[in-house]
């Protein structure tokens, strides 16, 4: 059994390449956009203007109607964008963990022929290491 064999955040890491699709730098670009406070500052400027139009609209109904269909539609962007990095950082989590577990296995290899105990807990590790994948 190779060494590579033994490393598989490695192998996955290797082969998922770095380039990442239009899709996923927009969401990148929108989630550092709209955490921070100048987004907010928007969005409360434009629940203020919404109050003082008030006056220019002939329906309260339709005012009201107005402020929650926006607010809708904004939110149910928002969060999709917002779910999207938050995968995309758990993902990146898991496999920070991963490689972690990958050096440790390592680690206690080198140190199995010490203490033999250690083979299997080893084992037991490098089998963990894709665990998610598995589920």
């Amino acid at each position: 059994m190779g060494e590579d064999s033994l490393r598989p955040a490695a192998d996955s890491r290797d082969s998922g390449g770095t380039r990442r699709s239009p899709f996923e730098r927009f969401v990148e670009g929108a989630y550092g956009w709209v955490s921070r406070p100048p987004f907010f500052y928007l969005c409360a400027g434009l629940v203020l203007f919404w109050l003082v139009s008030l006056p220019f609209w002939v329906d309260l109904k339709t005012w009201q109607a107005a402020i929650h269909t926006a607010g809708s539609v904004i939110s149910l962007l928002l969060l999709t964008l917002l779910e999207n990095a938050s995968r995309r950082g758990e993902e990146a989590a898991q496999e920070k963990l991963n490689v972690l577990a990958e050096a440790l296995a390592a680690l206690m290899a080198s140190r199995a022929t010490e203490d033999r105990g250690l083979e299997e807990a080893v084992t037991k590790l490098r089998q963990a290491v894709g665990l998610e994948e598995r589920h």
